[in-house]
């Protein structure tokens, strides 16, 4: 996916990197103040070349009989319909693959050289569609099972802390 003439060029690792935006889009709408009040911090703190985008998507109610498979198809459709065309998918579950905070700073250096966005998806109560999960990268934040209004948060300050190991600012020690 190219990038207009003169977009924002971040310095990644001794290489010119595009900017990149960060969707989280996740499954639920009306969370607690705190919530807003975490994602908010780390949102506003992340660099102009590595932005962070909350695309809420509105869960499908279970009144009527609707089974889980009913639920997870509509709000499969809503969230791919939310998603880019061309971007990079990790899909929050469980049982997906664990990342240490540097081996999150790495792919996201990767990511950044190659200009593509990322959509980081949270699901609902009911979990997701197994076809998203197909269709994307799995990763692990825990695991616990996690409050989705919580994991927003944590994947905020993940991120943040990413991007601080990326530019060797001080915020992460090890």
């Amino acid at each position: 996916m190219g990038r207009p003439a003169g977009e924002q060029k971040a310095q990644v690792g001794g290489a010119r990197a595009a900017a990149v935006k960060l969707m989280i889009v996740a499954v639920g709408h009306k969370m607690p103040a705190w919530v807003n009040d975490g994602f908010g911090e780390y949102a506003k703190r992340m660099p102009r070349e590595a932005r962070i985008e909350l695309v809420e998507i509105k869960p499908e109610k279970r009144a009527g009989g609707k089974t889980a498979d009913q639920v997870h198809e509509a709000e499969r459709s809503r969230i791919e319909s939310a998603l880019p065309a061309d971007c990079e998918r990790v899909v929050l579950d469980e049982h997906g693959q664990n990342w240490s905070t540097l081996e999150l700073a790495d792919t996201l250096t990767g990511w950044m050289r190659g200009g593509r966005d990322v959509a980081f998806v949270i699901g609902g109560a009911d979990g997701l569609h197994p076809e998203l999960k197909r269709h994307g990268r799995l990763w692990s934040l825990s695991r616990l099972t996690l409050p989705h209004g919580l994991v927003r948060v944590v994947l905020a300050e993940q991120l943040y802390r990413a991007v601080t190991v990326i530019q060797n600012h001080p915020y992460h020690r090890e």
